[in-house]
């Protein structure tokens, strides 16, 4: 079944509308895993300075006002669970080079990653503490930091694990919110109703590729004024409950009803934090 890019339309705070043009169309190769959107144009307003200031005079005020409560937040997360306050890992950034990304540890650690690096809502992996910074999306709070050093900015496309990357070459920098993470804030609620064994061949036949055509066509045409309305719609979202896009939660039930596990099989859930 054909999964429709209305669903960049179906939360409960919408991503600004454009008039957007036509998309290069989807690169498919051997498999569905290695569908990227090639060389993606960027409007403007994306890749100028202006914007780079603006990244700038956000996250200098953003750590200098919260230095306090992050260290705060750091201490609870390192006080409340084994492991280090800060989550680190490496992502795709802009053309392709990888970065170390810093958010606050959401989930239990383990010194060697293992189990299935996408999460799903309810996830046991995730602490007490993690489940309410991921909530409020204060865990990405560490990542003005990222904006500071150039790697990353206020509005683009989420940064994805290298595996997961759907925008090939992408011309600009990845960011803390954007369009595809607007409307798809609910992912894990998604992919709650996929098996755990299915998650990575469903997010890249279904959910990888729509996003990155939201985020593609967002960025061709972003402005200022846009930038700023999904920054505030951003900021709202976290406050307002959203609900399943409904591209997903109409879907067919032979898409999301997959066979249970066999009695033996276990599922390994030691994993140290997500590809979100």
């Amino acid at each position: 079944m054909p999964l429709s890019n209305r669903a960049l339309q179906s939360s409960a705070v919408s991503a600004p509308t454009f008039l957007i043009p036509a998309l290069p169309p989807l690169r498919y190769g051997a498999s569905d895993r290695d569908a990227l959107l090639d060389g993606p144009s960027a409007s403007a307003w994306s890749l100028s300075y202006s914007k780079r200031l603006l990244d700038l005079s956000v996250a200098l005020p953003v750590l200098a006002i919260f230095g306090l409560p992050i260290l705060a937040i750091a201490l609870c997360v390192r006080l409340s669970s084994k492991g280090p306050a800060f989550f680190v890992q490496y992502r795709v950034g802009r053309a392709g080079r990888l970065f170390r990304i810093y958010k606050f540890r959401s989930m239990t650690f383990v010194p060697v990653q293992s189990g299935p690096t996408l999460t799903r809502d309810g996830d046991g992996r995730i602490t007490a503490i993690g489940r309410w910074l991921r909530k409020l999306k204060l865990d990405e709070l560490p990542q003005f930091y990222n904006i500071l050093r150039g790697e990353m900015s206020l509005v683009g496309p989420r940064p994805k694990l290298p595996q997961y990357a759907g925008i090939a070459n992408m011309p600009y920098r990845p960011g803390i919110t954007g369009a595809a993470t607007l409307a798809f804030r609910r992912e894990e609620e998604i992919l709650s109703r996929i098996h755990p064994t299915q998650l990575d061949s469903f997010y890249n036949r279904h959910i990888r590729p729509l996003k990155a055509r939201i985020d593609v066509r967002y960025m061709c045409r972003a402005t200022f004024w846009s930038d700023m309305r999904l920054i505030g719609a951003t900021f709202l979202a976290c406050l307002v409950p959203a609900r399943t896009p409904a591209v997903f939660r109409n879907a067919e039930m032979h898409i999301l009803a997959f066979s249970p596990p066999p009695a033996h099989e276990v599922t390994t859930t030691n994993s140290f934090e997500t590809a979100n």
